[in-house]
């Protein structure tokens, strides 16, 4: 039994990153002698065990051939006589394919260390085309690295077309879709995840809806496209380190449009879209909820100084302001991002999102106890809590106007 350490902890120790997980390949073993060492299987794809001491992951050495269509389509092979090179060559990506030895040795057999210095990120081999995941893992990885200079290496990005192209995308589930998108945007340059998407031809797959923001043109010649501000919006998303519910509704914002009337109304087939795409990947109820609030209310946001008491109020209503104040917190940092993506002011310069929490503090400072002494019950009680709020909301913009 040989142990090495492999993959992410390998490339991060020598790209001088910290390492935050480590994983093992274990060669000339058997899943009995685990056992009988002590290693705790889990899983059901392929023999992997948890270290009984330290918890980490020993996934036995192993081969795999396409089986079938999409991620899981593999079959695979796990024994003793499976070697090393074997095991790392169908990896995805070369600086993903080292390995070290128990003496700290680096084993490289496919060229990781030198694309490293490139800055390359390259295939392994042409077994590559036969996950359509890795297509979503590489654009992951530019994000991740693209500060440092890596870029897609050009052979890799054929490769990746020919996967976009093939259809396999379609056959990803939501769940996988859905881990590698989530982590993407919680890169430090989800605009380069996109962009690499949209290169290789994969987001037209994946995200249709948004793929045809790149071929709007800008509103003014003057303006940048609805591309570009996408792109820039999530760039101030990842710089100013917003929480995952608020990149992912920077990204589905432009589908979400508003007439040119003052009242806080989207266009319900513009919202269509942004359900769809939800739906689309199962996304986690907090990420959906405010993706479809963003979309709907954002451009009213921007105009929050000029909106009637009576809309301002119906805004903060859509918000469960008083039980749920986080999720208003996180409408303001998106709509300051979206903000920032179309024009130069940071986000401290957003003015609107002083003004939204004053407000929101007015409505929430009506008490419910004087109510209930006058007599206010049940429904009654419920709606003269409204008129009072209401009247605290316009009694603070009559101030804000004073000032």
């Amino acid at each position: 039994m040989h142990i090495y350490k492999v993959g992410g902890a390998v490339r991060d120790r020598l790209l001088g990153r910290p390492v935050t997980e480590v994983d093992w390949v274990v060669v000339g073993s058997s899943a009995e002698e685990m056992q009988a060492k002590g290693f705790r299987p889990v899983g059901t794809d392929f023999p992997v065990f948890l270290h009984p001491a330290t918890g980490e992951e020993y996934a036995l050495a192993r081969t795999e051939r396409k089986s079938g269509r999409g991620y899981g389509g593999f079959t695979f092979y796990a024994s003793p006589d499976v070697t090393l090179e074997e095991d790392l060559i169908r990896r995805d990506l070369t600086i993903n394919a080292m390995a070290e030895d128990e003496q700290g040795h680096l084993i490289d057999p496919y060229g990781g260390q030198r694309d490293l210095a490139a800055r390359q990120l390259r295939h392994v081999s042409p077994a590559f085309a036969e996950d359509p995941l890795r297509v979503l893992r590489v654009a992951r990885f530019a994000a991740r690295y693209a500060e440092l200079g890596f870029r897609v290496a050009p052979d890799t990005q054929a490769l990746m077309r020919q996967l976009a192209e093939s259809g396999e995308l379609q056959a990803l589930t939501p769940e996988r879709s859905w881990k590698e998108i989530s982590r993407a945007l919680m890169e430090p340059r989800p605009d380069v995840f996109v962009q690499i998407l949209r290169d290789c031809g994969a987001l037209k797959e994946l995200f249709p809806e948004i793929d045809r923001l790149f071929d709007a043109p800008p509103a003014d010649q003057h303006e940048a496209s609805p591309a570009e501000c996408l792109l820039a919006v999530l760039r101030q998303s990842a710089l100013h380190e917003q929480p995952l519910a608020v990149r992912w509704a920077c990204l589905l914002r432009p589908l979400g449009e508003t007439t040119e009337s003052s009242e806080p109304v989207a266009a319900k087939a513009d919202l269509a879209r942004i359900a769809t795409i939800n739906a689309r990947y199962k996304v986690p109820r907090d990420c959906q909820d405010l993706a479809m609030l963003v979309g709907e209310f954002c451009p009213c946001a921007h105009r929050a100084p000029e909106l009637s008491a009576q809309t301002l109020f119906d805004l903060l209503q859509h918000f469960d302001i008083y039980r749920r104040p986080e999720r208003f917190e996180q409408f303001i940092a998106a709509c300051a991002m979206d903000a920032q993506g179309h024009a130069s002011a940071e986000p401290a310069d957003y003015r609107q999102a002083d003004y939204l929490r004053g407000a929101a503090e007015a409505a929430r400072g009506v008490q419910v106890k004087p109510l209930i002494e006058q007599g206010y019950q049940a429904a009654e009680l419920g709606e003269a809590l409204k008129r009072e709020r209401l009247r605290a909301v316009q009694a603070y913009q009559s101030g804000q106007k004073a000032d």
